[in-house]
């Protein structure tokens, strides 16, 4: 039986039968990086149509083309979870991106702050990273990574069912259940290196679907806020209960 150790993601339909063309980038992946040729298994996903079993049909320097042979997972979709974060360090960035895909949010929204560091985003590469980190850990749905918003924008249309979970590094001392909170669309919120403005906690403050926690006794790096908070939110309500 055909089998598969590489996965790969690709924008087109995915279905039996289905035949994939590969572009320049992913035919030098599979063929001259990953080694493989004409037989060969790759396992595909697009976001929407599930897990397939591929085969390679044809294999060159330049292209090459899958077909497509059986489902082997269905679409697996996260919680209704998004992830609003501050952007610092370049490589601290990647980080946050790449493990709030393994960790199954929805959507992540870069946010602009009073104190925030980094004044712009590589959209199209924190993207990539998104969807890498899909490939690696086995799922079958790439949140989108969202151009950078500056968050007084962001909270004045903010939904009215949506909540948010405000990491509130004021707030560092034992930490806090979430057992009480209901389920439904949520959001995390994660503030910069410099934390939030008097003016930002104001808003914050005033806005009912807001909830303040802390994130234990310590104050946590910005990025390892995230992680913690995407683990605390997943065991209480996401999909790891």
């Amino acid at each position: 039986m055909l089998q598969a150790k590489t996965r790969l993601f690709v924008d087109q339909p995915l279905g039996r039968g289905q035949s994939v063309t590969l572009t320049r980038d992913q035919a030098h992946y599979l063929f001259a990086v990953m080694r493989l040729d004409r037989g060969a298994g790759v396992a595909l996903f697009n976001g929407r149509d599930g897990e397939w079993l591929a085969e390679v049909a044809e294999a060159g320097k330049r292209g090459g083309t899958l077909l497509c042979t059986d489902q082997t997972r269905p679409l697996q979709l996260p919680p209704d979870l998004w992830l609003l974060f501050a952007p610092i360090k370049k490589a601290r960035t990647d980080f946050i991106v790449e493990k709030a895909a393994e960790l199954g949010a929805a959507r992540i929204i870069p946010v602009q702050t009073a104190h925030t560091n980094s004044e712009r985003i590589r959209q199209d590469r924190l993207q990539a990273h998104a969807v890498e980190a899909a490939e690696q850990c086995g799922g079958t749905f790439v949140p989108e990574v969202t151009p950078l918003v500056p968050l007084d924008r962001l909270l004045a249309g903010w939904p009215q069912d949506r909540q948010i979970l405000w990491c509130d590094e004021a707030l560092a001392g034992p930490h806090q259940t979430l057992e009480a909170a209901r389920p439904g669309p949520w959001a995390i919120l994660i503030g910069p290196e410099g934390g939030f403005s008097e003016a930002e906690r104001r808003r914050l403050r005033e806005m009912a679907q807001v909830t303040s926690i802390s994130l234990g006794p310590r104050i946590l790096r910005a990025d390892t806020a995230a992680v913690a908070a995407l683990t605390l939110w997943q065991v209480h309500l996401g999909d790891w209960r």
